[in-house]
């Protein structure tokens, strides 16, 4: 297989809760070894079966302010009452080396990296296939209180009002079927021109030949 340099792509998913999005996500990192996800901070607690540093990095609001204001994050939200953000250090070195990062953020924080990154993302809105589904989904999951349910379907109409932000949709009816999905996405998006930076050397090859 000829190997031509490229430009790693920021690849970002973003659902409402209960829809998929990280579930997805594990899937993809464990198919993929040029795919590796971007572990945002957040203040809120660990949940069951969680590992700071793999799943989030679990900090306090203080050290979260103090990260917005010297500028270390390329994104952040405050969400359900909890912050998360994305450390900017070492995701441009990670791209620069051809490696893909994956972000598992929410429409806020794709709007800010759509201002700041927007030649290097690919952003993908996944879907429920109703909300019935997804208010299930999130009963089942077990990891929050009824109390928190009811906000998370509330916040759910928030989340969907920005499909139209982004650059493919994809409704995960059918897990395989999303995964293999998002997947064609990433492989397309993986062999755009403007990313594939090693082209001109390699045409430059084939025409001295």
């Amino acid at each position: 297989m000829t190997d031509v340099k490229r430009r790693g792509v920021m690849l970002v998913l973003s659902s409402p809760s209960g829809a998929g999005k990280t579930t997805i996500s594990r899937r993809l990192l464990g198919a993929d070894d040029d795919l590796k996800l971007s572990v945002s901070v957040t203040t809120r607690a660990p949940r069951s079966g969680e590992v700071d540093g793999v799943d989030y990095h679990f900090i306090d609001r203080p050290k979260f302010d103090q990260l917005v204001r010297t500028g270390e994050l390329l994104e952040h939200a405050e969400v359900f009452g909890h912050c998360y953000g994305t450390p900017a250090k070492g995701v441009e070195a990670r791209l620069a080396a051809g490696q893909d990062v994956l972000f598992d953020i929410d429409w806020q924080g794709t709007q800010q990296l759509q201002h700041t990154a927007r030649s290097d993302l690919a952003t993908i809105f996944i879907l429920p296939p109703s909300v019935r589904e997804l208010e299930r989904r999130l009963h089942i999951r077990a990891q929050d209180s009824d109390a928190v349910v009811r906000r998370r379907m509330e916040g759910a109409g928030r989340e969907l009002d920005h499909w139209e932000e982004y650059d493919y949709v994809v409704i995960n009816d059918d897990l395989d079927r999303a995964i293999n999905e998002v997947r064609s996405i990433l492989t397309a998006e993986r062999l755009r021109r403007g990313r594939r930076t090693g082209v001109a050397d390699y045409v430059g090859d084939l025409r001295r030949t």
